[in-house]
């Protein structure tokens, strides 16, 4: 497959200009229009992409009233499928493409992400590529998740690990959009 050189390097200047820039913003609006408009992300409605987060690749789906928490890396290279009120703790990867190791050629392979409506990442997990979360799954902090987990399943450790189950009445819309790079809210 040839690449256009020019196309590369718009798409590459896009992503350089939010994640150098427009990321550490103060202002969802401003990073949320660049996000849609600019870089193609699609954000369901109340949804909140904090400052200092890093993305790559277009193929990032955001669903309504999930939060992505501050400095989370998202490698929609291979695709990313976010569900409604995913909470996504600080710091969180979730990585959708990864290298052959039988290749030769140090190829790539790009395996979808999906995480499903109400999931929980807690801070510093690692989402590898072609995992996918049930509804109401949690990911603790600093789970490295090589492996798809169940609904309501809450994974832990490295690499991760059934530890428990969520309860399955989950009845909340999240709503998290702290003033510039705090927890404090606007009362």
């Amino acid at each position: 497959m040839s690449r256009n050189p020019v196309k590369s390097f718009l798409a590459a200047s896009a992503f350089y200009l939010y994640n150098a820039f427009v990321t550490h913003l103060p202002f969802y609006s401003v990073r949320h229009l660049y996000l849609s408009r600019v870089l193609g992300i699609r954000l369901g409605k109340g949804a909140a992409v904090h400052m200092g987060c890093f993305l790559t690749g277009r193929n990032i789906v955001i669903g309504a009233h999930s939060v992505i928490n501050r400095n989370c890396y998202l490698d929609g290279r291979g695709g990313i499928v976010i569900g409604e009120n995913v909470s996504i703790s600080p710091e969180c990867y979730v990585v959708s493409l990864d290298h052959d190791p039988s290749s030769s050629v140090f190829a790539t392979l790009a395996k979808p992400v999906v995480i499903g409506n109400f999931a929980w990442l807690g801070a510093r997990a690692m989402i590898m590529p072609g995992v996918e979360m049930g509804e109401g799954a949690v990911a603790g902090a600093g789970a490295v998740v090589t492996a798809s987990c169940g609904p309501y399943d809450i994974v832990a450790g490295s690499p991760a690990r059934k530890i428990g189950e969520r309860c399955r009445d989950l009845q909340y819309a999240l709503r998290y959009f702290p003033l510039f790079n705090t927890d404090i809210l606007a009362e």
